[in-house]
């Protein structure tokens, strides 16, 4: 795939570098550092809020929120709602990551009332999306679960209903990360094995899909360049860590070096239209 220059992995990383957007997270307590060190070794900002007395001055500022739902408690649900309507009501982006949304009834119902506010992006893995797309009642937690070719295959089908359910982008993480707006699909290659080792990596990935969001009209292709930079980081950190300790820092080192104009982000990514 050969996107044009402006949608580039590489291009849209450098427009972000160069921006800095702000990213307003209410995401959850495992996942707070490890996604603000993220966002910023990448080059956005990040901002953690989720007192509903000050969500929409925070919201008027940002330019771009992720919703986490991992640790969830009625007032932040109640954050969460009112982070979204306003990102909704002032068209900036938004990613919607239901962590675990076939664990309980209380995430099930958090989901269902966020995507009112029609998230631009929902980033989740296999069993998320089976989940969230009613094809499943049980999952296990946050784990991706059953990863064999069957229930990727249908997870897949299950993200392209949900896109155009929802008319958003939904980008289904795993061995191969599925991006799709419910007519088209990339395939993004890549990352390593230890990045399912390390807790919050999806957590801080959605924010990055957020970051990527500002500023851009095409979702899709945002949402691609970010999982392409976050696999190229993810192998690049895989090759000298000894486990998942030394995996940390040589991943973050790997996304603030990320060199956007030598490294082939595109080879990475495959479009392909949906039947």
């Amino acid at each position: 795939m050969t996107p044009s220059s402006s949608l580039s992995p590489g291009s849209l990383l450098n427009q972000l570098r160069q921006t800095t957007p702000l990213v307003h997270n209410i995401t959850n307590h495992v996942a707070m550092t490890p996604t603000a060190n993220t966002l910023l070794a990448i080059g956005a900002s990040p901002l953690m809020a989720h007192a509903q007395q000050e969500i929409q001055e925070i919201s008027a500022i940002s330019a771009a929120l992720s919703i986490n739902i991992g640790t969830l408690s009625p007032s932040w649900i109640e954050a969460m709602q009112l982070a979204a309507m306003c990102a909704h009501r002032d068209g900036k982006p938004w990613v919607l990551d239901p962590v675990g949304i076939g664990a309980s009834s209380l995430r099930k119902y958090a989901c269902r009332a966020l995507l009112e506010y029609r998230p631009s992006v929902i980033r989740a893995n296999a069993s998320e999306v089976l989940a969230l797309a009613g094809e499943m009642n049980q999952g296990r937690g946050v784990d991706s679960g059953d990863d064999g070719e069957d229930a990727l295959e249908r997870a897949s089908r299950a993200a392209v209903a949900l896109a155009r359910a929802q008319n958003c982008v939904v980008a289904m993480t795993g061995r191969a990360d599925v991006v799709t707006d419910g007519q088209r699909q990339i395939t993004v290659q890549g990352g390593h094995a230890l990045m399912g080792r390390v807790t919050a990596m999806g957590c801080a990935l959605s924010s990055v899909v957020a970051a990527f969001l500002a500023g851009h009209d095409d979702t899709l292709h945002a949402t691609a360049a970010a999982l392409a930079c976050y696999a190229e980081a993810g192998e690049t950190a895989g090759q000298s860590a000894q486990g998942p300790g030394s995996f940390v820092p040589r991943f973050m080192d790997a996304l603030y070096t990320l060199d956007a104009d030598s490294t082939p982000l595109a080879s990475r990514l495959e479009l392909t239209d949906v039947t």
